[in-house]
C-alpha cells in the first residue's frame, strides 16, 4: 500500500515533464525487458539479429557472438530503464539511489535470463525461429 501511495504522490504532486518522461522510460524498459512476454519474438530477437549481422560483416564468425551480446544487451538495457524510472517514482523522499547497485544489479538479473534462455534454445526445450547459429 505504500507503493501505491507513492505512486499516487508523483502524479499528483510531479513536474508533468518529469511523469512524462519516467514514463517513457518505464514503457522503453518493459518493452525490452523480459517482463514483456512478447518482446522476444517482436523486439529483442530483431535487434540481436540485427546486431548479429553487423558482427557479421565485421567476421563471419562473429555471428553468433553478436547475436548474443545483441540480445543481452536488449535486455540489460530494459531492466535498467525499468529500475531507473521507478527508482525516481518510489524512492524514499530526499533518498538518493545508488546507481552502481542499481546497474550490476540489472546487469546479473539480465544475465542470468540471458544465459538460461540461450541454454533452453542450445538443449532444445524452446525453439526459435533464428536460423541456424553456425
Amino acid at each position: 500500500m505504500r507503493l501505491l501511495g507513492r505512486l499516487q504522490a508523483f502524479i499528483k504532486a510531479g513536474d508533468p515533464w518529469v511523469q512524462l518522461r519516467v514514463l517513457l522510460l518505464l514503457a522503453i524498459g518493459w518493452l525490452l525487458s523480459p517482463l514483456c512476454w512478447w518482446n522476444d519474438l517482436v523486439i529483442n530477437l530483431p535487434l540481436a539479429y540485427g546486431v548479429g549481422l553487423l558482427a557479421k560483416q565485421l567476421r563471419p564468425e562473429w555471428f553468433t557472438a553478436g547475436l548474443i551480446s545483441g540480445y543481452w544487451l536488449s535486455n540489460v538495457v530494459g531492466i535498467v530503464l525499468m529500475q531507473t524510472s521507478a527508482l525516481e517514482v518510489f524512492q524514499e523522499p530526499g533518498e538518493t539511489p545508488s546507481l552502481k547497485r542499481e546497474l550490476l544489479w540489472g546487469l546479473a538479473t539480465s544475465s542470468l535470463y540471458t544465459v538460461v534462455v540461450f541454454g533452453l534454445v542450445h538443449f532444445g526445450v524452446i525453439h526459435t525461429p533464428v536460423p541456424e547459429l553456425t
